[in-house]
C-alpha cells in the first residue's frame, strides 16, 4: 500500500504514559492494542493505528506538575480517536490529559482501558468509553462501530462485550459484577514486536508475553477475578520473537508468565529454545519456589537469568486470607536447591495483608533473609478495585486510601503506628540489603553479631534518620553508609575487634559487585589477602578475624569472560 494511501486512512492513536523509560515499564498493552487494529478485519483497510508513548522521566516532563505534563501531552494529540491506557498510578494523570483533550477538540472520541479501568469501569468522568478486559477483540470492533455511525455515540446501537458508554456508567455504580470484553485467541494474534508496531531497542530491553490468565486467584491481584485459564502463546511466536530480540542485540527481557514454572515441561522448552535462540541475553522470570526441582534449577543455570518469587508472607495462616498457601519445608527445600545450583533469585513481601501484624512482617522478612534471596523487594498492600480483596476488605478489617495507589492506612491487627515502623523496615532493606548488594555477606554480620536480621536493618534504619538524601546513590556511596553504621553497630555491640574483617569482605565483595556496572577495574585497599576473602571462611566472621592472617595489599578487581576476578597490584 502506499504512503499516500496510509495518509487517508482514520488515525487512531495509542497513548501511553510511564514512570520512567525502561523493560519493565515498555507499553506492551497499548502496542498489542495498536497491532489488532491494524490486523482485524474491520479495521485494518481503513485505520492508521501509532503508539504514542511519553515517559515522566524525558526531558520534556521531568519536573513538571500534572497539570503540566497533561498541558505538554495534549499538544501531541492529533486524531480523531485516542486511547488511554490506564494503570493505578497513573490513572489521575491520564484523567487529565483526556480532559485537557475532550477540551481542545469536543469531537475526539477517548476510549480507556488498561488494569485501572478494568478493575471499575464506571469510575471515571472524562473518557467516552471505557474497556473491561483484554482489548484485541472489542478495540476494532468499537471505533469500527463509531466510525459506521459518524463518530456519534448517540447513534451507536451495539456496543461489543465489555464495553461501556459514558452515559451509561450511572447504571452499574453498584455493581460487583459486569462482563468483560471477548478474550482473544492468542493462538492467532499478531506481535507488536514482529509486526514492527513498537521497537524494544528503545526501552532498553523487552517485556516478553508466554501466555495469558493465571490459574491462582490471589484475592489481591487483578487476576484473582479474570481469566482462569492459561493461554499460552504458540511456539512458533515465541520462537520468532526470541530471534527478532537477538537480531535487535536486546540485553534483558522480562517475562510475562505470573507462574512461568506452572508447566515443568513448557517451561524446559522454553529454556532450551532461549539457551540455542538468544545466547547471552538476560531474563527475568516471575516463578513458583514450590515447582522447582533439580532439573528445572540446573536449566536455569545454562542461561544468564533471575527469578523472582511472590512469598508474601511466611505464615500460612495470613497467605489463607489471600488465598494463598505456603508449605515453609517445601519452600527451604526448593530454595536450597537454587542456592546449590547458583541461581539468582529474589523474594516479594507485603506488609498489611489482612490479619498479619508488625511482628508477623518482621517475622517474614527474617525467615526471607535467611534463605538468602538476592534481593528482597517490600510493599506495602494495596486494595485494588475490582479484586476479591477490595469486596471482603471491610470483614477483614481492611481500612484503605479511596483513591490510587488504595495503600492500606490501617487494619484490625495492623495499627497505622506499625504500619510506619514495617514502611521503615522496607526502606531500609531496600536501601541496605537490595541497593547496597549485601547479599554476599549480610547473614554473616548478622551472625556475628547475633541479631535477627530484621533488627539489623531496624536498627541501620534509626542510625540513618536524617543523614539519606532524596537522590539516587551509587552503589560505592551506599557501601560508604553500610561500613559506618557498622562500625558503630560493632562498638555497640562489644564486637569491635572483629570490625576490620568484616569491612574487609564488604568492600572486596563491593568491588566486585561493581564491575557489573560497566565501570572498569576496581581498586580497593585491604587488609587480608583477597584469597582468603573469597574463600568459605569469610562466611564466619568471628572464625575468619582470629585465624586468618593479615595481609595488607591494593586487589585490583576487573572482568574476565568467565566473570569476576582478581589480581595484586605491585607494592611500592
Amino acid at each position: 500500500m502506499s504512503s499516500e494511501a496510509v495518509m487517508e486512512k482514520i488515525k487512531v492513536q495509542c497513548l501511553s504514559l510511564l514512570i520512567e523509560t525502561s523493560p519493565q515499564a515498555l507499553p506492551l498493552g497499548a502496542a498489542c492494542i495498536a497491532s489488532s487494529i491494524k490486523h482485524n478485519p474491520r479495521t485494518k483497510d481503513f485505520f492508521h493505528a501509532e503508539l504514542k508513548s511519553f515517559s515522566l522521566e524525558s526531558e520534556a516532563l521531568a519536573g513538571k506538575t500534572e497539570d503540566q505534563v497533561a498541558q505538554v501531552i495534549a499538544d501531541k494529540i492529533d486524531a480523531p480517536y485516542v486511547l488511554f491506557s490506564v494503570f493505578v498510578w497513573n490513572r489521575k494523570i491520564m484523567e487529565k490529559i483526556c480532559a485537557t483533550v475532550r477540551q481542545r477538540n469536543p469531537e475526539c472520541i477517548c476510549i480507556a482501558g488498561g488494569p485501572e479501568v478494568t478493575a471499575n469501569p464506571f469510575t471515571f468522568e472524562n473518557f467516552d468509553y471505557t474497556v473491561c478486559g483484554e482489548g484485541e477483540i472489542a478495540v476494532p470492533e468499537l471505533i469500527a462501530e463509531m466510525e459506521s455511525c459518524c463518530r456519534n455515540p448517540e447513534k451507536v446501537q451495539r456496543l461489543p462485550q465489555g464495553v461501556f458508554a459514558r452515559e451509561n456508567f450511572a447504571a452499574y455504580v453498584n455493581a460487583k459484577e459486569w462482563p468483560r470484553s471477548q478474550a482473544p485467541d492468542v493462538s492467532i494474534l499478531e506481535s507488536p514486536y514482529l509486526d514492527g508496531t513498537i521497537d524494544p531497542g528503545l526501552y532498553g530491553g523487552a517485556l516478553w508475553e508466554l501466555a495469558r490468565g493465571c490459574p491462582f486467584k490471589c484475592s489481591y491481584c487483578f487476576e484473582s477475578r479474570g481469566e482462569k485459564n492459561v493461554r499460552p502463546f504458540p511456539r512458533e511466536r515465541i520462537e520468532r520473537e526470541l530471534e527478532f530480540f537477538n537480531r535487535k542485540k536486546i540485553n534483558q527481557v522480562f517475562v510475562l508468565d505470573p507462574t512461568y514454572n506452572a508447566s515443568k515441561k513448557r517451561a524446559l522448552e522454553i529454556l532450551e529454545l532461549i539457551r540455542t535462540k538468544a545466547p547471552g541475553m538476560f531474563f527475568y522470570f516471575e516463578a513458583r519456589a514450590e515447582f522447582i526441582d533439580r532439573e528445572l534449577a540446573r536449566a536455569f543455570t545454562k542461561i544468564p537469568c533471575a527469578l523472582q518469587f511472590g512469598l508474601q508472607s511466611a505464615n500460612p495462616d495470613v497467605l489463607k486470607h489471600v488465598n494463598r498457601s505456603l508449605n515453609k519445608k517445601v519452600f527451604e527445600t526448593n530454595v536450597g536447591i537454587l542456592n546449590r545450583q547458583g541461581v539468582v533469585f529474589g523474594f516479594d513481601l507485603i506488609y498489611g495483608l489482612p490479619k498479619d501484624n508488625l511482628e508477623g512482617f518482621r517475622k517474614s522478612v527474617d525467615f526471607a533473609l535467611r534463605l538468602y534471596p538476592n534481593n528482597l523487594e517490600t510493599f506495602r498492600l494495596s486494595v485494588l478495585p475490582g479484586t476479591e480483596l477490595f469486596y471482603k476488605a471491610e470483614s477483614l478489617g481492611l481500612e484503605f486510601e479511596p483513591t490510587a495507589p488504595y495503600h492500606v492506612l490501617r487494619t484490625d491487627c495492623f495499627s497505622e503506628v506499625d504500619m510506619g515502623k514495617a514502611e521503615k523496615i522496607s526502606r531500609a532493606c531496600n536501601l541496605f540489603y537490595n541497593d547496597g548488594r549485601a547479599v554476599p555477606w549480610f547473614m554473616s554480620i548478622c551472625q556475628c553479631l547475633k541479631v535477627r536480621p530484621v533488627v539489623l536493618l531496624e536498627e541501620f534504619s534509626r542510625w540513618l534518620g536524617q543523614k539519606e538524601c532524596g537522590k539516587k546513590m551509587g552503589h560505592a556511596e551506599i557501601e560508604k553508609m553500610q561500613v559506618e553504621f557498622l562500625k558503630e553497630f560493632f562498638n555497640s555491640r562489644g564486637k569491635k575487634n572483629l570490625f576490620e574483617a568484616a569491612e574487609n569482605i564488604i568492600r572486596f565483595n563491593g568491588a566486585l559487585s561493581r564491575l557489573s556496572d560497566g565501570t572498569g577495574e576496581q581498586q580497593v585497599r585491604l587488609s587480608y589477602h583477597p584469597d582468603d576473602l573469597a574463600s568459605m571462611y569469610a562466611s564466619d566472621i568471628e572464625f575468619f578475624a582470629k585465624n586468618c592472617g593479615r595481609y595488607r595489599c591494593t586487589a585490583i578487581c576487573f572482568s574476565t569472560g568467565d566473570g569476576p576476578d582478581w589480581k595484586l597490584a605491585p607494592k611500592g
